[in-house]
Formats: structure tokens, C-alpha cells, sequence
């Protein structure tokens, strides 16, 4: 779906207010059906999971997916008004007489981010309603997909959430989400010594750590889950893993 909807975006030709309505009529059919099927599809799984990690058979689920796609995942925005926004980021970036490419490239970004912020709020707003109907559901967990992820959410991936505070970490977080089994609350850290290995890649890069991840960007900061040569490996934004002096996360 990301790469139908770049294709649209690249192919516009021009990039003026008269294009908007065009690309908004192309594309926003290719989002909801994207949210639809992830929806679809997380529900599914939670089923399965439920059956697997309880023991016992879902209770039935009835999810309506205008519950969880378009306006609905985004307080009422309308998705018009939300795929507007990358067309603004190429006015206000040729406003500030930067080339053309690079403000069709800056509303290409902007244009990504907003998909994938959309996708996951389809599986988190499925996630809480899909589970709100599973009374024996208390907690889950993030669970990490692909081969890098920001050291925001591999943080995340440490702790515990009640089911219905699930949401997504930043925009274009793509995390995703298994059920734990628990009597009692486990606590919020449920991998004490993943969460320090990270505190310490970071303060070994950068000289210091933020426990709240407010005084430095975790979200800038890359986790590589499968470098091939060196495994788990921290670098910045735009980073590309390639030799021996990748800063390495302590195991």
C-alpha cells in the first residue's frame, strides 16, 4: 500500500491546489481498504492468540471496522483534510526557496509518515476494542517488527500496557502487540535487562542516557534488530549499519 500510494504521489506531475482533490480521489479508496485489512487481520490474530496464550476459545468478537478506520482513528479528522497536509509541506518548503525535488521529497515524507501513523491506528483501536470484549485480557506488550526500530520503542517493547491504554508510540510507529498472561499486575518494566542494555548503548554513543527519554530524541535513535555481522547495533536517523565501528548494544 506505502509503495501504490509513493507511485500516486511521484506520478501527480504537479504538485499545485487544483492536484489535491485528484490525489485524494486515488488514493484515500487504497488507505481505507489498507486499514480495513489491517484491522481485519489484527482481530484474527488476537483470536488466535487468545486461544493459544489462555488456552481457552476467543469470546466471540464483534468489531464494526468503521470503528477503526478513516475519521474515526483520528478523533474525527476527516482523511481529506489529513492528506492535505503533505501538499502543504511542498508550498511552505518552495515558500522558503528550497529546490523543487526537495519539497516534492518533504511532502513525500510527510505523506509516508501519515500512512503509516493511519495503519497503526488501526491495529491499536482494534487492539482496544477487540480486547475490551476478552474480559480475561488484562496486559499486553509491544512487539517489535522489522529489521531496525527506534530506541523509543524497543524501550517500549520492555514494559507492560493495560489493554486499553495501547496506542502508538510517534507517528509512523509501527510496533506490534501480544497478549501476556497474568494474574497479577507484573509490574511496568517486564525486561529489566533489555531496558538497561539500551540506557547504556545510548550513554556509551552520546555520553549520557535520559531515563524519560525527554532530554535526547530516542526516536532518532536506530536499533538494527539483525545486523548481520555484529547483531544488535545502535545508530542515528539516515544511519546505515556497514563495519566493526557500529556502536553495539551490551548483551
Amino acid at each position: 500500500m506505502l509503495s501504490t500510494l509513493a507511485g500516486r504521489w511521484t506520478g501527480l506531475g504537479t504538485w499545485r491546489d487544483a492536484d489535491v482533490t485528484r490525489f485524494q480521489r486515488q488514493t484515500l479508496p487504497v488507505l481505507e481498504a489498507g486499514q480495513r485489512t489491517i484491522a481485519s487481520l489484527t482481530a484474527t490474530y488476537l483470536e488466535q492468540m487468545h486461544r493459544e496464550v489462555l488456552g481457552v476459545a476467543s469470546p466471540r468478537v464483534d468489531l464494526d471496522l468503521e470503528d477503526v478506520t478513516g475519521a474515526a482513528t483520528r478523533g474525527g479528522v476527516a482523511p481529506a483534510d489529513v492528506y492535505r497536509r503533505p501538499f502543504r509541506v511542498v508550498w511552505k518548503a518552495l515558500e522558503d526557496e528550497l529546490p523543487f525535488d526537495t519539497a516534492r521529497d518533504r511532502g513525500a515524507a510527510r505523506l509516508e509518515t501519515l500512512a503509516k501513523t493511519d495503519l497503526q491506528l488501526a491495529r491499536t483501536r482494534t487492539v482496544r476494542l477487540v480486547t475490551a470484549q476478552q474480559p480475561a485480557v488484562r496486559y499486553v506488550v509491544r512487539e517489535l517488527r522489522g529489521e531496525f526500530d527506534c530506541a523509543l520503542c524497543l524501550i517500549a517493547s520492555t514494559q507492560r500496557y493495560r489493554k486499553e491504554d495501547l496506542l502508538p508510540i510517534h507517528p509512523g510507529c509501527d510496533c506490534g502487540v501480544k497478549i501476556i498472561t497474568a494474574t497479577e499486575d507484573p509490574g511496568q518494566v517486564v525486561d529489566e535487562e533489555r531496558l538497561e542494555a539500551i540506557h547504556k548503548a545510548v550513554e556509551q554513543a552520546l555520553g549520557k542516557s535520559a531515563r524519560d527519554a525527554r532530554a535526547i530524541d530516542y526516536r532518532k535513535i536506530i536499533i538494527a534488530n539483525n545486523h548481520g555481522e555484529l547483531g544488535p547495533v545502535l545508530g542515528f536517523k539516515g544511519q546505515r549499519f556497514t563495519g566493526p565501528d557500529d556502536i553495539r548494544i551490551p548483551t
